[in-house]
């Protein structure tokens, strides 16, 4: 099949709207959402709809204006300020994240993400003592990895329950780094988030990530960026104006197979609503 038609087979699956970019309240984003002709949208449950807010009566006046607007909830989002390694209250981290996929679950998202924090190394190849005491920095990296691995472990397991996936953000990993903690981790419960814009300003090359975790990707964020001259910070741009060949990506990710939503995302523009309306015509029309 020509690259040409895998990205139309791509695009012609599901595209959803981040409601959080465009800094309306739920209800107005939702509407919003429907008239810039989405098929759904992706829910941040920390700031939007925090989970202790989702009542039953709550969860029937969202659904009904799903309905009515035509739109399916296709992820959510459950970013905590810390990561997943940090033993300070993770207990506490835990169980919100856990509320949050019954959150995800009762509003039919399959996907959700969580920012994994940063990445600790595996274990040294040696575990002598001396080479311990000699250099404690890699002990305590090897006990930050085993609470990594044992939080997220915890969390997949309580994720199939609800029918869920977890979709890491960790985008300054290298992604053969990801691949490692995932081979650690549960088969087929857990995988990662694709966000261009967030790999670019990390300096990430692209086409490498894809091909590196393309089919343990569950979600994907239609987002572009450019990074600054002589280190300055970059900033998000117009899809498909910045340094991400969303075309190549599309057709490098039908290669895993890939079948979940792709997410519009823009988070500096002036007129968001108007930025979305754009970036979704610019993949329909790939």
């Amino acid at each position: 099949m020509p690259l040409s038609a895998r990205r139309i087979a791509v695009i012609g699956l599901k595209i959803a709207v981040q409601t959080k970019c465009l800094a309306q309240p739920l209800k107005q984003a939702l509407h919003t959402a429907g008239e810039v002709q989405a098929d759904g949208v992706q829910i941040d449950l920390r700031q939007e709809l925090p989970p202790a807010e989702l009542s039953d009566t709550a969860l029937r006046q969202v659904r009904k204006m799903l309905d009515d607007l035509n739109l399916r909830v296709g992820s959510t989002a459950f970013p905590t300020r810390r990561g997943y390694a940090n033993p300070e209250e993770l207990d506490r981290r835990l169980e919100a994240t856990v509320e949050a996929m019954r959150a995800s679950s009762r509003l039919g998202a399959r996907v959700m993400l969580i920012a994994l924090g940063p990445l600790p190394d595996p274990e040294p190849p040696t575990t002598s003592e001396s080479f311990r005491v000699a250099r404690p920095e890699f002990s305590k990296g090897a006990e930050s990895r085993t609470t990594l691995v044992e939080a997220l472990t915890a969390l997949a397991m309580q994720a199939n329950r609800h029918g869920v996936q977890l979709a890491l953000q960790c985008p300054a990993a290298h992604p053969a780094d990801l691949k490692t903690l995932l081979e650690e981790l549960p088969e087929g419960l857990i995988g990662v988030d694709l966000s261009p814009a967030d790999l670019i300003l990390n300096g990430q090359d692209l086409r490498l990530y894809a091909e590196t975790l393309g089919a343990r990707v569950l979600h994907v964020f239609a987002n572009d960026a450019v990074r600054g001259l002589g280190g300055a910070a970059g900033n998000d741009v117009e899809l498909g104006r910045g340094t991400a060949d969303f075309p190549e990506l599309l057709g490098l990710l039908e290669e895993y197979d890939y079948r979940n939503w792709i997410t519009v995302e823009r988070r500096s523009s002036r007129h968001p609503a108007e930025a979305l309306a754009t970036a979704i015509q610019y993949l329909r029309s790939l």
